[in-house]
Order: C-alpha cells, then sequence, then structure tokens
C-alpha cells in the first residue's frame, strides 16, 4: 500500500480542522462587524463552524459518488461526540449539564435522529427530504437565536471567551480585510482538505479492502469531530463546563440537519443509505442518544466513571467495526445490534440506581 495515502488523509484532516478554524473566526468577526451580540454569534456561527469539516467532507464524498462516505461521517462523527469527546471531556473534569438542554436540545436531537433512520427506509435521502431537513434546521436555529435573546445577559457572559472574537475596532478598514481574507482562506482550505480526505479515505478503503461506510464512521468521523473536541475541552478548560454538553448536543443536530441536508440537497441522485446503516448504524446512533437523558439527568452531570463507560462503549464499537471489516468481512445486523444494547441497558439502570441512592443520601 502506498504510504502517501496516509499521507493525504492527515493533511485533509489537517486542512478541515484548520480551515474550519479560519472560516469561524473570519465569520464571527464579519458577524460582530453587522453588530451582532456575542451570544448570536456563539449560538450559529460557532456552532455551525465545529460541523463545518463534516459539511465539506460530506459533500465532496457525495459529488464524488461515495455516499456512504457521507453517512459514515455524521452517523460515525455523532458517536464519536457523544461518546469519545464527552467521555474524554468527563474524565479531564466531571461536566455539568444545564437543564435547559432537557427543554429543547436533547429532544430534538433523539428526534432528528429517528427522523434519519425513517426518510432513509427506502433506501435513499432524496432531494426533498434534504430540503424538509434544510428547513428544519432554519427552524431550529431560529428558535435558538430567540431562546438566546431572551436570556441575553446571562448567556452572553457564558459565550464570553468561547466565541473567538478578536481585539481592535470591528468597524476599521483593516479588520473588515483581514476578517474577509481569513473567511476565503479558510473556506479554501475546508474545500481542499475536504477533497485530499476523500482520496486518502477511498484509496484506504480499497488498499484493506473495506466500504466507504466503515472509513466514514471511523477515519473520517474521529477527523471531522476534533473541533467539537477542542471546543468541549476548552470549555471545561475555562469552567463553563455545561458548554461542553451543549456543544456536542447542538453539533449532532447540525450534523444531521445541516451536514446530510444540505448534502442530499446537492448531490446529483441523493445521498444512499445502504442496509447496514439502517440495521445497525443508525439504530445505534438512535439508542445512544436516547440514553443521554437518564445519563445527564443523573444528578444534571456526567462523572468520571461515566465518562470511563462512554470511553470503553466507543473503542468496543470502533474494535467491532474493524474486526467485522477486516476479519470476518461481514455486515452487522439486528443481532449486532442487541449485543451492543444489552450492556447499554445494563449501564443505564446502574447510572440510576447510583442515582436514586446518592439523592435518598442527601434527603437523609
Amino acid at each position: 500500500m502506498d504510504p502517501l495515502i496516509y499521507l493525504w488523509i492527515a493533511l485533509g484532516m489537517l486542512g478541515l480542522i484548520g480551515g474550519g478554524e479560519l472560516l469561524v473566526r473570519g465569520a464571527s468577526n464579519l458577524a460582530l462587524a453587522a453588530k451582532m451580540p456575542p451570544l448570536v454569534i456563539g449560538l450559529t456561527v460557532v456552532a455551525l463552524g465545529t460541523s463545518a469539516p463534516e459539511l465539506a467532507a460530506s459533500i465532496k464524498a457525495c459529488l464524488a459518488g461515495a455516499s456512504d462516505l457521507a453517512v459514515g461521517n455524521v452517523v460515525g462523527s455523532n458517536l464519536a461526540n457523544l461518546l469519545l469527546v464527552l467521555g474524554a471531556s468527563a474524565i479531564a473534569a466531571p461536566l455539568a449539564v444545564n437543564i435547559k438542554l432537557f427543554r429543547l436540545d436533547i429532544p430534538v436531537m433523539i428526534g432528528v435522529a429517528t427522523a434519519l433512520y425513517l426518510m432513509g427506509r427506502d433506501g435513499v435521502l432524496s432531494a426533498g427530504e434534504g430540503m424538509l431537513m434544510t428547513f428544519g434546521l432554519a427552524g431550529y436555529l431560529g428558535w435558538t437565536v430567540y431562546e438566546g435573546r431572551r436570556e441575553s445577559k446571562r448567556l452572553s457572559k457564558e459565550f464570553e471567551g468561547l466565541t473567538p472574537l478578536p481585539e481592535g475596532s470591528p468597524t476599521s478598514v483593516k479588520f473588515l480585510v483581514t476578517s474577509v481574507v481569513m473567511f476565503l482562506v479558510g473556506l479554501v482550505t475546508l474545500i481542499v482538505g475536504a477533497d485530499w480526505l476523500v482520496f486518502g479515505c477511498r484509496e484506504l478503503a480499497l488498499a484493506f479492502g473495506v466500504s466507504d461506510l466503515v472509513v466514514g464512521l471511523t477515519v473520517v468521523a474521529i477527523g471531522t469531530s476534533m473541533p467539537e473536541l477542542v471546543i468541549s475541552v476548552l470549555a471545561c478548560l475555562r469552567g463553563k463546563r455545561d458548554l461542553a454538553v451543549g456543544n456536542v448536543v447542538g453539533s449532532n443536530i447540525l450534523n444531521v440537519l445541516a451536514v446530510l441536508g444540505i448534502s442530499s440537497t446537492v448531490a446529483p441522485a441523493g445521498i444512499v443509505v445502504d442496509a447496514p446503516s439502517l440495521a445497525f448504524h443508525v439504530p445505534l446512533m438512535i439508542a445512544v442518544s436516547a440514553a443521554c437523558m437518564p445519563i445527564f439527568l443523573s444528578g444534571l452531570s456526567i462523572t468520571r466513571g461515566e465518562g470511563v463507560a462512554m470511553l470503553l462503549f466507543y473503542f468496543a464499537y470502533i474494535g467491532f467495526l474493524v474486526y467485522q471489516s477486516v476479519v470476518t468481512k461481514t455486515q452487522p445486523g439486528v443481532t449486532e445490534l442487541l449485543w451492543f444494547l444489552a450492556p447499554l441497558a445494563l449501564g443505564l439502570l446502574a447510572v440510576l440506581a447510583v442515582s436514586r441512592r446518592e439523592k435518598a443520601m442527601r434527603l437523609g
């Protein structure tokens, strides 16, 4: 196998992460120049910016005829966000969960994951379904901004330091020119990085005899989840532990609505959703998303122990994918799904039992 394949993948990931950072900084600066408050920038521009790598990689994959890679990228990235990003962040510092997430964001995250399964049951996400998801994205962002403005003073303080706002006057010519150049360089870097990443991953899939779906679920998903990991760790280090959870939940919603919505709209024949995705990967994403409700509710936090369990579950999932693809060369189905859901259910029961015990001890 040509070792240059790994170089293409590494350069592609660096392009996605670096391009996403430049893009979100340039867009934030321009939004500031347009007198948008930091809160709105944080809830919209920054949130969309962390999903930019997934969007760039998925659109490129669809246009290259590798729509399996697009589906795998989104599903794998969402699983990585919930299990890898939150697990690692919770180990670094136990995470606080804002009760307001239970009002809208977590139900929407579960809902869009379920909607993806229902829309993909015919084997394809059509342009019409993509437009429907894009409208849903607009509605979600609109409601988020509306709710944010209602609590602008408190939330603006929370987003302070996480929104990449620069020094200097946002009305100066130098500031505007720098912001536009930063935005354009970030956009070009994203596009080139996506091109290199998709090319390298397809070559890797051919070399190892695995499908584009598996590569999307593993290599691409982990690479494009790096912005979420950086933002979440940054939030923890700055004492804003509830924003780490909100960043992941919001990113998972945008990954489905924005990434698959826009990708299926621009893809010539829509996005193919194959049988393994419907039988195993998407239902597992729904189950893990739903499992967040009792985990988050247990003390409104994610403990280090729960973070370790999340990481172990994720590593088991990745190991299983590699074993199935390289050793047995079979596709996972309903039986394998049940094997994964059983320990997940037992883990949730244990979390609830510990939570009830701690609550009883606090009450005396």
